[in-house]
């Protein structure tokens, strides 16, 4: 969240003036972009994709649904939501990024997935859609690098459907010192050096990193949401309470 005292920001570990660090996120996604879904099946060891297979489980998704997958990126959301839902519903993919958007609109092309997808460029802060669009609005792994959390939070309330979900898909804090020993270790040694070798820039992987211890946990993120609005606010800890699934409805 922003500082309104002297109007700065972190960027990972550093304190920036608010107005740049949407540039200076943008950099990290264009610069990992192209290789973005092999570093996040090494990064995970391939447990991404059981976290994100539970946050649809967790939606209730159902077909004729119309679904906003913010932040997301190369689509690995959008993929499944867009069998689920059907012809008779569509798929918003939504991300800030033009290199992530790209990537995600060519692989789920050439893989096939046509005809109830949208492809929108978008500030999670000041989302573009009309009040009460959405059944579902999922943010996988991006909320973190969001400047303004909660007004970003407001927005995805806006337009949400009255009975609509909001599904919340992060990094987060584990309270098992080993885990977190083990995990600090793992973040700060080894994902910067596979970013290294697999996308020549250690830099943006190491932002990554940092990026995620400063992310409100779990309790603080629920409270967010409630103050945005949000009814029923859950949350499901995963991998031992590193990454964490928050809920809330829009009642």
């Amino acid at each position: 969240m922003a500082n309104n005292t002297d109007n700065t920001t972190h960027f990972g570990y550093k304190d920036v003036p608010t107005e740049e660090k949407q540039a200076m996120v943008a950099d990290v996604f264009h610069s990992v972009a192209a290789k973005y879904d092999v570093m996040n099946d090494l990064m995970s060891f391939g447990v991404h994709r059981l976290w994100k297979r539970f946050t649809i489980d967790m939606s209730g998704v159902r077909p004729g649904n119309k679904v906003l997958d913010l932040a997301g990126g190369t689509g690995d959301l959008t993929k499944k939501f867009s069998k689920i839902v059907g012809p008779s519903g569509k798929v918003v993919l939504a991300d800030i990024n033009s290199s992530m958007l790209e990537v995600g609109r060519e692989r789920l092309t050439n893989e096939g997935y046509v005809g109830n997808i949208e492809y929108v460029q978008a500030n999670a802060q000041y989302l573009p859609f009309e009040d009460n669009t959405f059944d579902i609005i999922t943010i996988a792994f991006g909320l973190r690098n969001v400047t303004d959390k909660d007004e970003a939070l407001r927005s995805m309330f806006r337009v949400l459907k009255p009975g609509g979900r909001l599904l919340v898909l992060e990094f987060s804090q584990t309270k098992n010192p080993l885990l977190k020993k083990a995990y600090d270790l793992y973040s700060f040694t080894a994902l910067p050096f596979m970013g290294k070798l697999v996308t020549n820039d250690s830099e943006s992987y190491k932002y990554l990193a940092e990026s995620i211890r400063m992310h409100p946990d779990q309790e603080t993120l629920k409270g967010m949401m409630q103050d945005a609005g949000f009814n029923r606010v859950t949350y499901h800890n995963m991998t031992g309470g590193m990454v964490a699934l928050h809920r809330g409805i829009k009642v």
